[in-house]
């Protein structure tokens, strides 16, 4: 098989290798680059599981190709907390989101959470100033089996309430 010589900036760090150019972007992460936080569901981009930030922008990686992510920044939900890797997390070292999230019991099984907090962090970045009918606009392209949506739009209202008053998102991000 064809391997193709692909970089990215991949969670802040830098990564160079080459991919068989039909690996899809989610297999990537996960098997090439161990990033286990990007999950696969339903591999057709409607269940939102799998998306991540390519540029700053939610893309579902099921659709993408590694190869499309050449000279590209990625954020996967483990570039989101200010967390050393193989060191033990702290709920003060999460994303505002994340935070908010798990205060509000916004999650249960966890399989879409990686993908919501992907969505809802770039949503929030571009404005925190939000309706709970935005955020739940904003988060209808992912399907949740567990939680019934409710947690999950008070999660993200509290994290926009939070950034809106000027939380910082890089408080106490330390170096991945």
């Amino acid at each position: 098989m064809i391997s193709v010589p692909i970089s990215a900036r991949i969670n802040g760090i830098e990564w160079s290798g080459e991919v068989e150019p039909r690996l899809l972007l989610s297999d990537f992460l996960r098997s090439e680059v161990g990033l286990t936080g990007t999950h696969v569901g339903c591999e057709h981009g409607v269940c939102g599981a799998c998306t991540v930030q390519l540029d700053g922008e939610p893309v579902r990686a099921c659709l993408m190709f590694a190869v499309q992510i050449d000279r590209h920044e990625v954020t996967t939900v483990e570039g989101l907390a200010a967390t050393v890797p193989g060191e033990a997390i702290s709920v003060e070292q999460l994303h505002p989101v994340q935070r908010a999230l798990h205060e509000a019991h916004g999650l249960q099984c966890g399989f879409c959470t990686p993908g919501i907090l992907m969505t809802a962090e770039a949503f929030l970045r571009e404005s925190p100033a939000r309706s709970r009918d935005e955020i739940r606009e904003a988060v209808s392209g992912h399907l949740c089996r567990c939680t019934g949506y409710h947690n999950i739009v008070e999660g993200v209202a509290r994290a926009a309430e939070r950034l809106a008053a000027g939380e910082s998102v890089t408080e106490g991000k330390g170096e991945p």
